[in-house]
């Protein structure tokens, strides 16, 4: 563990900004003002014309938000306070990105006027007051468009470091800041992902697919691979503005994991940032469910394809440095109806039932039909079958098999990973929250095990 907690000096004056973006923007600008050839850019005019008006700065802060005025004042004076504290004489903006109701969060940045938060924290005013801007971006609904105007503002501003931050945010602090900007300014990182003290059920699409993935296939160990906080270097954003995701579902859901795989594959220096418990707005894994499962899985698998060449060169994982002080917080409890998700599993077998016999291997489905009659007290999914069944999905989202589209294909995967997630359950029930972590490494390791079956299936005409 490397702790990462010093303060520095640097030699520009700060200036901070504060812009709101909100969703439905009137004006589509020139083929000249889009990044890539294939998409327009997603900052209105009033907002370019202000961001011309700035000319520079050092660091962005993004806050993309959908219908979070009741948390995202606690982000920005973070946000504020973090800046003013560990980057003094750095020139920085706040921009946030929000697709919701503007007036409500025009309404809770009128109340943060009086700066009253510094006084409270006994750190210094920046000696440029803070500027408040309401308005729009231009393209998709969705959390990309909304990053996407965040990294255009950041390339127009040529900025040297950026972070992104979640808007319901309640565990917050003015050190998130630091943790996710320094590795960058000091260290020469490309990406910093987060590394959470989560609840053992909180995020079960990243426990059961996307981390475990990630360390199979790509052989880096990063724990919160669609984390929604993050550090990004001015290379990076280059990078992802080139690419023709921004109009297509990647846009949406798909946008974390995204990011973390190209700055992988891409080969931009990788780390992690201990940022403690993660509190936000909870979601049982089992209630709210579509369309993010189905945008992430959808996107993981594609990826797949794009950077094959990478992956199946892989072999072997390797870990990937953590900045920060790792100290133990109690997360919030988070309830699962496993029993709603075994009725979900067991209700929809027979409808999905034709496509689970063209997408999985025979003995994976004979697997999943046994498991199907198996009482919820004794209900198990074992890890390997699970492993071998989302690689099956994989193979088939590739190959596209005749008679199934790719919805039906990754509709049909819904109903395993319910079953995958009520396994867990009750298998880590009484178990905490770090009993519970190494649960997940070891399947990790079984996914790294098995990844030979992946490779022998994925070229085979």
């Amino acid at each position: 563990m490397i702790n990462f907690c010093s303060e520095v000096e640097f030699l520009f004056k700060e200036r901070i900004v504060l812009i709101f973006i909100t969703e439905k923007g009137d004006t589509i600008l020139n083929q000249r003002d889009s990044v890539s050839a294939n998409s327009p850019s997603a900052i209105d005019d009033t907002t370019r014309q202000d961001l011309i008006s700035l000319q520079s700065a050092d660091i962005i802060v993004g806050i993309p938000s959908y219908n979070n005025a009741g948390t995202i004042s606690r982000v920005i004076k973070a946000a504020e306070l973090g800046l003013a504290k560990y980057f003094p004489q750095h020139r920085g903006v706040i921009l946030v990105s929000e697709g919701g109701d503007i007036d409500a969060t025009r309404h809770t940045i009128e109340s943060l006027k009086d700066k009253h938060y510094f006084d409270n924290s006994f750190i210094h005013r920046p000696s440029v007051e803070t500027g408040i801007l309401a308005t729009r971006y231009n393209g998709p609904s969705g959390k990309g468009t909304a990053i996407k105007a965040i990294f255009e503002a950041a390339k127009m501003l040529d900025v040297k470091a950026g972070c992104m931050l979640d808007s319901d945010l309640r565990s917050i602090s003015p050190g998130w800041i630091e943790l996710l900007i320094a590795p960058i300014l000091q260290k020469d990182f490309g990406f910093v992902t987060p590394y959470y003290c989560r609840h053992k059920y909180d995020g079960t699409i990243t426990n059961m697919i996307a981390y475990p993935l990630t360390w199979s296939l790509y052989g880096r160990r990063v724990r919160q691979p669609i984390g929604g906080d993050f550090g990004f270097s001015k290379g990076l954003i280059e990078s992802l503005l080139s690419k023709d995701v921004w109009e297509s579902d990647i846009a949406r859901f798909g946008i974390d994991i995204w990011m973390t795989t190209v700055a992988i594959c891409e080969q931009f220096t990788i780390c992690q940032s201990y940022l403690g418990s993660k509190i936000h707005d909870d979601k049982d894994p089992g209630k709210d469910l579509s369309p993010m499962f189905k945008q992430v899985v959808g996107t993981i698998f594609n990826l797949m394809d794009i950077y094959s060449d990478i992956w199946l060169k892989v072999k072997g994982s390797k870990p990937t440095a953590i900045f920060g002080f790792e100290s133990e917080f109690a997360p919030n409890p988070l309830h699962v109806d496993v029993t709603n998700m075994i009725r979900k599993f067991k209700d929809n077998v027979q409808e999905h039932l034709p496509v689970w016999e063209k997408v999985l291997e025979a003995e994976n489905c004979r697997k999943i039909l046994e498991v199907a009659k198996m009482e919820p007290s004794h209900f198990e999914l074992p890890v390997e079958v699970w492993i071998r069944c989302l690689f099956d999905f994989a193979l088939a989202y590739k190959k596209q098999l005749d008679g199934l589209s790719l919805n039906q294909i990754i509709d049909a995967l819904v109903p395993i990973y319910y079953a995958k997630v009520a396994s867990f359950v009750s298998k880590t029930i009484n178990l905490d929250s770090p009993e519970a972590e190494e649960v997940i490494n070891e399947q990790c390791i079984v996914f790294e095990k098995l990844k030979p079956y992946l490779l022998e299936r994925w070229n085979e005409k």
